[in-house]
């Protein structure tokens, strides 16, 4: 209990710090978003790719700076303003400074008419275009008049930045963890993200001992893992066995599954495996409802295993892409912390799974190593119905978690099974 309240003291400081910061898929926001990252966790390095760079399809964008904005009414009154809320700028908004009517106004307007009362979150990353977002009743109640809109923006020349921690395992074999920091200040769509992967990464640091090699990726959604993938791809596709997206992992109202593309993977039989039996209840989605870096990792020629183990889905909640999507409104402490906890049992998972393989022919004499009954009676067979459930499909070919999803059987009882059974030479194990 004490270390589950100090990871969520942690993170949520964490949040708070980051939480003002203007971020993008470029700029000074996003750079320093990471260089407060990398003192949460040391060794995170930063990489640039200049502007123009093809990476996959797709090509990096110019920098984009902002510095100020503001509309106001005919009456001098605030309409929007960038200070008191970054989202109040449509994102990647080219620089303007100009007196426009009302009609000439209103085509630069975005606004949620269903959600009348919030500032939505807009961005026009790849077409240049400048605009303002603003709550629908707001714009209603606008009048007929001449509007000042000032945006103090400029694109130019520069880079885009990501951030990459390794942490070494006995194995070369690795696990890919990538979360985004290119939204501005939205808690649970943006930064519980970023946080919960931070205190993923704290605790796998502390370990004594990790097999797998662990890979923590900070990147601007989508463009940042078309680059990183240019960058990496090929050493990924031979090491990476399970990735999880980490997105949208701060609420407390439900626990969501999005699958790889092919629905099969490792990751996928973890993952499902991890919800079922730590949270029990969950809601599960399919590829078609995808809509964040997994679109880019399991991409056809890329295909790496790489699933979301989410809260509330992103595009599932109200408060998605708003003004509403707040700490505290929307992201809690406890939301936090079971995201943590949930993805802490994946990499036990990940870490204790193996192929147990019998070295006796045949069953076993249990008895003789005092591993079985040796008084038979109706049901004094119970005891150890598991390990010799175990023993049976111990034959190199399924692995631990198949034995435990086959025969039902807490994962975690399974570890010490293997464990007492190699100590008496009864089975051997390979690494997954």
């Amino acid at each position: 209990m004490e270390e589950t309240k100090e990871n969520s003291v942690c993170m949520l400081a964490l949040m708070e710090r980051l939480w003002p910061i203007n971020r993008s898929i470029t700029g000074a926001g996003l750079r320093e978003t990471l260089q407060i990252i990398a003192e949460y966790l040391p060794g995170l390095r930063t990489i640039e790719v200049p502007s123009g760079q093809q990476v996959l399809d797709w090509q990096i964008p110019e920098e984009w700076e902002i510095t100020d904005a503001f509309l106001k009414d005919p009456d001098g009154n605030i309409v929007a303003d960038f200070k008191e809320n970054n989202l109040s700028v449509l994102g990647y908004s080219t620089a303007i400074d100009a007196r426009l009517s009302l009609e000439e106004l209103l085509p630069h307007l975005h606004t949620l008419p269903e959600q009348p009362d919030v500032i939505p979150y807009v961005t026009s990353y790849y077409q240049k275009n400048w605009g303002f977002c603003i709550a629908e009743s707001k714009k209603q109640g606008l009048k007929l008049g001449t509007y000042h809109a000032c945006i103090k923006a400029k694109h130019f020349k520069g880079s885009l930045t990501y951030g990459e921690l390794i942490l070494p395992g006995t194995s070369e074999k690795e696990v890919l963890i990538s979360t985004y920091c290119c939204h501005p200040s939205m808690a649970n769509n943006e930064l519980s993200g970023p946080c919960v992967a931070v205190g993923l990464a704290s605790w796998l640091q502390g370990l004594s001992h990790r097999h797998y090699t662990y890979r923590f990726v900070f990147i601007p959604e989508m463009i940042g893992s078309a680059a990183y993938l240019e960058a990496n791809s090929i050493h990924l596709k031979e090491h990476v066995i399970a990735g999880f997206n980490l997105t949208c992992v701060g609420d407390e109202r439900t626990w969501s599954f999005l699958p790889s593309r092919l629905e099969n993977t490792y990751a996928d039989k973890v993952a499902l495996y991890a919800l079922q039996t730590y949270c029990g209840s969950y809601d599960r989605y399919g590829w078609k409802d995808r809509g964040s870096d997994e679109s880019m990792y399991c991409a056809p020629g890329i295909d790496l295993p790489v699933v979301s183990v989410m809260r509330s889905k992103y595009g599932t909640y109200p408060e998605y892409h708003t003004s509403l999507d707040t700490i505290g409104g929307v992201v809690t402490a406890e939301g936090l912390n079971g995201s943590l906890d949930l993805h802490k049992h994946i990499v036990r998972i990940l870490e204790n799974d193996c192929y147990p393989k019998s070295l006796v022919l045949g069953e076993p004499q249990l008895g003789k190593r005092g591993l079985y009954p040796m008084i038979s009676a109706k049901g004094s067979t119970a005891p150890v119905k598991n390990r010799l459930n175990l023993i049976s499909y111990a034959d190199g070919n399924h692995s631990l978690l198949d034995i435990a999803v086959k025969c039902d059987i807490p994962f975690e009882e399974l570890i010490s099974e293997v464990a007492l059974l190699k100590e008496n030479h009864i089975l051997s194990s390979l690494p997954v």
